[in-house]
């Protein structure tokens, strides 16, 4: 599972699939999009190769965008081929996908958090309707298109020359305007009391029906909610869940109780399905449950805390696998939990798409676990740490 500003370095090296000698060659039974170090990868059978040396995946997996020279092309994740091919000219990043796979955004520089200083954002985005360039004032970042392809939710990054922190705003890609979001209740946010969002976003995942992008934060110092600066009050939570509607245009903020955001930020994972939010913090081994109807904490369960670093996944049935470093705690409504164990740390859980398989990216591999059991059924090396984005 990616994070929100998840910064792959793609050098578009096409590497050698591989396992460790005293494995037995196990091809890899489904299509594994991950990301490494030298971009973003795709594994299938006994094949892994490089998606481009300048590429980024849809948060589906459905499809990719990369640069070659002066041309952005369009791909079919799940079987590597060509969809498309335009001409754009040179000095382009792919940063975000549109959901529908039909745009992408590009800018000048590549993800860092916070970016450098600047005046000015050039900005592309390239769609079904052609492509059109903008010249954003400020510090700005991309990070999701509306579900109808136009808009674009960006990361206003402020003071521009020295950016340590953002508010979440809306570009208009039909007059180029950007305005603030609206809240809960569909009305428009006052001047002065957007969110000023200080820290990490620590993991973004879709709803289902991909309508509403949700974003862990950690550690936010000195942030205040809209609902505090309408309110006059203050909060003093250490984590949240930034719920953003991307067809109705509003944003708002699920607070996680104590001692959620205190532990390391990497410590931390997020989790949706289609009626619930699933928050873990390994530090302690708390596990908070919400609504995504009601956006409110229904309740906190607890596993054993080890600290490691954090990855959570939902499975069929009611299930919950949340790994702690190498330990996979598999919890279920109504039952006992169990618990598995994986040759490292996870980096990212992602189940096959008939259920049957966990994938789990590590320092070295991808691994693949018997969803039912545990056991161990595979494991493929790939150069330098990978992680699991979606499995197709």
């Amino acid at each position: 599972m990616t994070t929100r500003r998840s910064f792959l370095v793609l050098s578009g090296a096409v590497l050698a699939g591989c396992r460790s000698p005293e494995d037995p060659a196990t091809p890899v039974p489904d299509v594994v999009l991950a990301g490494t170090p030298g971009g973003v990868v795709r594994l299938a059978g006994d094949a892994t190769r490089s998606l481009g040396a300048s590429s980024v995946l849809s948060r589906d997996g459905a499809v990719a965008y990369a640069v070659e020279g002066e041309s952005l092309v369009r791909i079919d994740a799940a079987t590597g081929a060509p969809l498309q091919k335009r001409s754009i000219g040179g000095g382009w990043v792919p940063r975000v996908v549109a959901e529908s796979g039909h745009a992408c955004v590009l800018t000048r520089t590549t993800a860092a958090d916070p970016p450098a200083g600047r005046t000015s954002t050039p900005v592309l985005v390239a769609g079904a309707g052609g492509e059109k360039t903008f010249d954003l004032p400020g510090c700005v970042e991309p990070d999701a298109l509306t579900s109808d392809d136009r808009g674009l939710f960006v990361l206003d990054w402020l003071p521009a020359g020295r950016p340590d922190h953002y508010r979440v705003r809306l570009l208009s890609l039909s007059d180029g305007t950007v305005t603030s979001l609206l809240t809960r209740d569909k009305r428009p946010i006052p001047e002065g009391a957007e969110e000023q969002m200080r820290g990490r976003g620590r993991q973004a995942v879709y709803s289902r029906d991909r309508q509403t992008l949700y974003t862990l934060y950690t550690h936010q110092p000195e942030h205040q909610h809209t609902r505090d600066l309408l309110g006059g009050t203050r909060s003093q939570v250490h984590a949240f869940v930034h719920v953003l509607h991307l067809n109705e245009q509003w944003a708002y903020c699920l607070d996680l109780p104590a001692p959620f955001g205190e532990g390391p930020a990497e410590g931390h994972a997020l989790a949706v399905d289609g009626r619930r939010i699933a928050v873990l913090d390994t530090a302690s081994g708390s596990i908070a449950y919400a609504s995504t109807e009601s956006l409110e904490i229904e309740k906190v369960a607890r596993t054993k805390a080890g600290g490691g670093p954090a990855a959570l996944g939902f499975g069929r049935g009611g299930r919950l696998f949340a790994a702690d470093g190498a330990t996979v705690h598999v919890l279920e409504d109504g039952g006992m939990p169990d618990t598995w164990q994986l040759p490292g740390a996870a980096r990212g859980l992602c189940l096959s798409p008939d259920g049957s398989r966990l994938y789990a990216g590590g320092a070295r591999e991808v691994v693949w676990l018997d969803a039912a059991s545990g056991a161990l059924r595979g494991r493929a090396q790939v150069a330098g740490p990978i992680a699991v984005l979606s499995v197709r």
